[in-house]
């Protein structure tokens, strides 16, 4: 099954938190076409290196496209932070159909899987 990750993350994340993040949600038997986020969290040195270090792309979007998409779990803190109710549903809706792991905590670092 080819999916989509969303990841959401605070400002100086880790690759190794992402990818940790990813790894814990991740169903058996996934193939990762590509990690989607916010345009402003794209920018980050943990996330890009996150990607790069599985030879992911990174797609950033802004937020008022994540905004449009309609997700499970709008969060109002998430959209006074940043713009938008949702950046890892969102961003893995927009690479992907459905859902198959909602939003999901994992430490400084929010994932969600669609396919």
């Amino acid at each position: 099954m080819d999916v989509t990750v969303g990841v959401g993350a605070v400002a100086g994340v880790t690759a190794a938190e992402v990818l940790a993040a990813v790894d814990a949600v991740l169903p058996d038997g996934a193939r990762v076409t590509g990690l989607a986020t916010l345009d402003t969290r794209a920018a980050e040195p943990g996330v890009r290196a996150a990607a790069a270090a599985r030879g992911w792309p990174l797609t950033g979007h802004p937020a008022a496209a994540l905004a449009a998409v309609p997700v499970p779990a709008p969060s109002a803190r998430v959209a006074a932070a940043v713009g938008t109710p949702s950046v890892a549903e969102a961003a893995a809706l927009l690479g992907g159909a459905r859902l198959v792991v909602g939003r999901t905590v994992h430490g400084r670092v929010t994932v969600a899987v669609a396919a």
